[in-house]
C-alpha cells in the first residue's frame, strides 16, 4: 500500500508540472504582460509608461524564463516563471492585484466554502443512497417509476432556477431565512440552511437515477441470488450486499468531488453572497486579477490529483479483495 501511494504521487509530480507549464505558456507566453497591462488600464490610459510602471508594480517587467542580465542561478530564479509559477509549489501564491495575500484568502475562504459543500456533499450522498435504494426495493412498482420520473423532472431543471426560487419562496415571500449574506460562528448557520438545501435537492435527480443504476446491476449477479436462495430478507439483501458491493463506483463518484468541497460551488457562492473560494474566483476573473485565477487554478489541479489517490485507497477499505501494489 505505501509503495503505492508513493508511486502514485510521484507520478502526480509531471501532472502538476505540465498544468503549471500550461497555465504559465496561456497567462505569460499567449497573453502577455502588456496584454494584461492594456487590458487592466482601459483604453483612455495605456501609455508605454503606465504600461511599464504596472508591470513594474506587479513584479511583470522580468524576463519570462531566462535573465540574461544576472548571473549564476539568478538567471533563472530572477524570472516571471520562477517567480509567478514554480513558487506556486511552495504555495507561495504572491500578492493579488489587489494588494492582498492570495494564501491569506485563500485560507479565510476556504471555511465559508466547506461550510457549504460538506453538508451539501454527506447530506446528498445519504439522501441520495437512501432514495435510489427505496426504488430498488419496490423496483416495478409505482414507487420506483413515479421515482424515476421525479428523478427526471428535477435533473431536467436548471440549477439556478432552484436558487432563484429557493431565495423568492422560502427568503422573500416565506422570510424563514436570510436570502443572501454570511456571518460568523453560529450566526453563519441561517445563511447556510437555503443554499445547502438547493444544493442537495439541485443534485438529486441525477446522483439518484445513477446510484439506482448501480444497484440494479448488482441486483442481477450470481452474489444476490445466492443470497436469496439461503433465504435473507430483501432489506438483509440490499443493505448488506448490494450496497456494500456497490460501494466502488460510488466511492469513484464521490471522492473525486473532494476538491469542489474546498474550491467551492461558483454559482451557488456568488448568488448567496458567500465568500468562499468560489465567489473569489469569479470576482477575479471579472476583475482580471490573473495572479488569483492562476492560484486556483494549481489548487484546483492539486486537490483533483489528491482526490484521485483518496479514491483508489477507499477502495480497499470497502472491498478487501482489492490490492494495491
Amino acid at each position: 500500500m505505501l509503495n503505492y501511494i508513493v508511486r502514485r504521487v510521484l507520478y502526480a509530480v509531471p501532472i502538476l508540472i505540465g498544468v503549471n507549464l500550461i497555465t504559465f505558456t496561456l497567462f505569460f507566453v499567449v497573453n502577455t504582460p502588456d496584454d494584461m497591462a492594456r487590458m487592466q488600464l482601459g483604453i483612455k490610459r495605456v501609455t508605454p509608461e503606465a504600461i511599464n510602471k504596472w508591470k513594474q508594480e506587479r513584479g511583470y517587467d522580468k524576463p519570462l524564463m531566462f535573465n540574461h542580465a544576472e548571473d549564476g542561478f539568478a538567471k533563472f530564479t530572477h524570472t516571471i516563471f520562477f517567480e509567478k509559477s514554480a513558487a506556486m509549489f511552495a504555495f507561495r501564491f504572491g500578492p493579488a492585484d489587489d494588494g492582498r495575500d492570495i494564501a491569506h484568502e485563500i485560507r479565510t475562504r476556504m471555511v465559508p466554502s466547506l461550510a457549504i459543500a460538506l453538508p451539501v456533499f454527506l447530506l446528498g450522498l445519504g439522501v441520495y443512497i437512501v432514495f435510489a435504494l427505496t426504488m430498488v426495493f419496490f423496483r416495478a412498482t409505482y414507487v420506483d417509476f413515479w421515482g424515476v420520473v421525479l428523478c427526471v423532472a428535477l435533473m431536467s431543471i436548471s440549477s439556478l432556477f432552484y436558487i432563484i426560487g429557493g431565495q423568492f419562496l422560502i427568503s422573500k415571500l416565506w422570510h424563514l431565512v436570510p436570502i443572501s449574506g454570511y456571518g460568523q460562528g453560529l450566526d453563519a448557520a441561517k445563511f447556510l440552511i437555503l443554499p445547502v438545501i438547493i444544493g442537495v435537492i439541485s443534485g438529486a435527480g441525477a446522483n439518484t437515477r445513477w446510484y439506482r443504476t448501480i444497484f440494479l446491476e448488482e441486483m442481477g449477479k450470481d452474489y444476490v441470488r445466492t443470497a436469496r436462495a439461503k433465504g435473507l430478507p430483501e432489506s438483509i439483501v440490499l443493505f448488506g450486499h448490494v450496497l456494500r458491493n456497490a460501494m466502488i463506483p460510488i466511492l469513484t463518484g464521490a471522492v473525486v468531488v473532494i476538491p469542489l468541497l474546498f474550491l467551492g460551488s461558483l454559482i451557488t457562492e456568488s448568488f448567496f453572497g458567500i465568500p468562499g473560494l468560489g465567489s473569489y474566483t469569479i470576482d477575479a476573473i471579472n476583475s482580471q486579477d490573473f495572479a488569483v485565477v492562476r492560484a486556483m487554478v494549481f489548487l484546483g489541479s492539486l486537490l483533483y490529483i489528491v482526490g484521485l489517490i483518496l479514491t483508489d485507497i477507499s477502495y480497499t477499505l470497502v472491498d478487501p479483495r482489492v490490492r494495491l501494489e
